[in-house]
């Protein structure tokens, strides 16, 4: 009986190598599956790491005066952009605009509600926004109310929708 040459030896070694090595990939995604889940928070479990980034809302005009005359709409969109409150932990501090107003934001979630205060002043509440983040969106959308402090025909409450903005989730 003749032993095997090397060469047959080594190309088996090679082969076996590469099959080992080609099956490593399939076992690390699977390790990742556990990780997506935890990226897409329950409503219930959002909290204010979830709301930093960019977020446009989206506010309903409002409805005509009572008098017949139509009342002008409301900022029909805004940009918030919300990162970690310098003073209050568990909290949220940033901007939002409307066309070229800027006004100073404050806020939490707390178990999918959330609460913010506006501040055109940097003082005094101006408005506030409350509303829920939605079941199965991810922690990506949240309706609500917008509130103005001191409510006119012109500027009265109005339904908003908040998204977050891709690049900042």
């Amino acid at each position: 009986m003749r032993p095997t040459p090397l060469p047959a030896r080594l190309t088996t070694a090679v082969a076996v190598l590469l099959i080992a090595i080609s099956a490593y990939p399939t076992s690390a995604k699977a390790q990742k599956q556990p990780e997506s889940a935890v990226a897409c928070p329950a409503a219930a479990d959002m909290g204010h790491l979830h709301l930093q980034g960019r977020w446009v809302a989206t506010l309903q005009a409002p409805p005509a005066a009572a008098d017949g005359a139509t009342a002008p709409p409301a900022p029909a969109t805004a940009i918030l952009q919300l990162g970690p409150h310098p003073e209050l932990a568990h909290s949220v501090r940033g901007t939002v605009r409307r066309g070229n107003a800027t006004a100073l934001v404050s806020g939490d979630v707390d178990e999918g509600d959330l609460t913010l205060e506006e501040s055109v002043n940097g003082t005094n509440i101006s408005a506030t926004w409350t509303g829920q983040v939605v079941d199965g969106s991810c922690g990506k959308e949240i309706r609500g109310t917008w509130n103005n402090a001191n409510p006119t025909p012109s500027a009265p409450s109005a339904p908003f929708v908040l998204r977050k903005q891709p690049g900042w989730q």
